[in-house]
């Protein structure tokens, strides 16, 4: 197990000893990532997704874990969903935290913002993994601003 079977799952980046972001993991690969130590699971895709597990509440659970689903619109990511993310985020901040959606664009977005505005990290580091996922655009990027906008002002 461990490490080379984590690498299996689709745009699996470890961000640090204690937290990791994926696409859907299988059925399977829920076991790896119990057994590599992960306490949390956050799954930011809505159940709708192609990918999606029914049951993964379930499956997480049976492995010992916590689940928490945010299902997050691709269409239209809301700053109420960040806001949440953020929320959580600080609650299991001491867990080793798994967190995953379809693809890992929605995690890497919101995941970047969280370690640039609430983790106060410089934007080099802030982006990882973003900056190897994808460049976002359209609704996303448009998101990206208006959150921007949002936590600038307020600090």
């Amino acid at each position: 197990m461990g490490e080379s079977s984590l690498q299996e799952i689709r745009n699996y980046y470890p961000v640090g000893d204690r937290l990791a972001t994926s696409g859907q993991p299988t059925r399977e690969q829920f076991q790896f990532i119990a057994e590599s130590g992960y306490e949390v699971v956050i799954d930011l895709a809505p159940p709708t997704s192609s990918n999606a597990l029914t049951d993964e509440g379930e499956i997480v659970a049976r492995e010992g874990m916590i689940y928490f689903n945010l299902p997050v619109s691709w269409d239209n990511p809301t700053l109420d969903d960040l806001k949440f993310f953020f929320a959580l985020m600080n609650a299991v901040k001491e867990r080793k935290v798994w967190i995953h959606c379809a693809m890992n664009m929605r995690v890497s977005c919101f995941l970047y913002l969280y370690r640039k505005y609430i983790g106060k990290l410089p934007e080099e580091e802030a982006s990882y993994p973003l900056r190897e996922i994808w460049q976002p655009d359209g609704v996303w990027l448009d998101f990206i601003r208006s959150a921007e906008e949002h936590f600038l002002g307020s600090e």
